[in-house]
């Protein structure tokens, strides 16, 4: 399956609770490169979230935002640092014993004294089930972010498939003209050897049976059957990687190296003007080629 590698999704789901934005974005990479920021509220769910994740991405840098904000009020809680309060007592009645105040220690007292009074922030949201549910809106959230992540990138695959399909369609023209153009190569080779042997013996006469298969076997040696085969088959096995269900891009990637060595290989090997032509032609779109599967997952 040809899927890009770019792309990018975002919402916000609103509920009784909490509010929940999401947002992720894709770009190329050789990897998978998950980057993750949540609430450190939700730390223990970050597995999930990066299994999640990994169920729909195979491969790219992944940036995932996830944001909540509580609906519910938070509720002080006020504690007595008694430790503290008792050492004041003890030093106001020490105080007092000695002539320096009179009185009673009071609870104004007390809260002038930042020391005494620790007043802590707790939501209504931290019992287990308000939890629980929070954090299953996260994971609800991210997957259906993940789904519209998928069917941008897919679109954008589309988009890669049939610029990549045309350019095979290219390839594929041009292996058959190589095959043409590499077969008048070698029979031009060996017409121009035999002229050539003729013009000599004339001066030095030869076995002419040892000569003709002299001239065979040099002309054999620019022979690119098997290269010309080996890059049809590699067009063919594109074909079934681009179809399959799994992410291909990393295969594809190789594939066209292995393309790039046989055009090497046919284009040292061939004889012929016309070989050099495709060749290069047939280079160019290689690497065109090379350039989009950049962006394939």
């Amino acid at each position: 399956m040809i899927k890009s590698m770019t792309g990018f999704a975002s919402l916000t789901r609103e509920d009784e609770q909490a509010t929940i934005a999401v947002s992720i974005k894709t770009v190329n990479h050789r990897f998978l490169d998950l980057q993750l920021r949540i609430p450190q509220a939700y730390a223990d769910i970050e597995s999930r979230i990066r299994q999640l994740v990994q169920q729909h991405v195979a491969r790219g840098r992944v940036d995932v935002n996830v944001s909540v904000q509580l609906r519910t009020p938070a509720t002080p809680t006020v504690e007595l640092n008694l430790e503290f309060a008792a050492a004041l007592a003890s030093a106001v009645d020490a105080a007092r014993a000695t002539g320096l105040i009179a009185g009673q220690l009071s609870p104004g007292d007390l809260l002038r004294l930042p020391q005494a009074i620790i007043v802590r922030e707790r939501s209504q949201d931290a019992d287990a089930a308000a939890a629980s549910a929070t954090a299953g809106a996260v994971e609800a959230s991210l997957a259906q972010a993940l789904r519209d992540l998928d069917s941008m990138r897919s679109r954008e695959g589309d988009h890669l498939r049939e610029d990549l399909e045309s350019r095979c369609k290219a390839l594929r023209d041009f292996t058959d003209r190589l095959s043409v153009a590499a077969d008048e190569g070698r029979a031009g080779v060996e017409t121009r050897l035999l002229e050539r042997v003729r013009e000599i013996r004339l001066e030095a006469p030869a076995d002419e049976a040892l000569v003709a298969q002299e001239v065979v076997r040099f002309a054999a040696r620019s022979d690119v059957t098997e290269e010309i085969t080996r890059l049809r088959g590699h067009l063919a096995h594109w074909t079934a990687l681009a179809d399959s269900a799994e992410p291909c891009g990393r295969k594809l990637d190789f594939l066209l190296q292995e393309m790039n060595r046989e055009v090497n290989t046919i284009g040292s090997k061939a004889d012929g003007l016309r070989v050099s032509e495709v060749i290069i032609a047939a280079k160019a779109e290689l690497e065109k080629m090379r350039e989009q599967v950049a962006n394939v997952e």
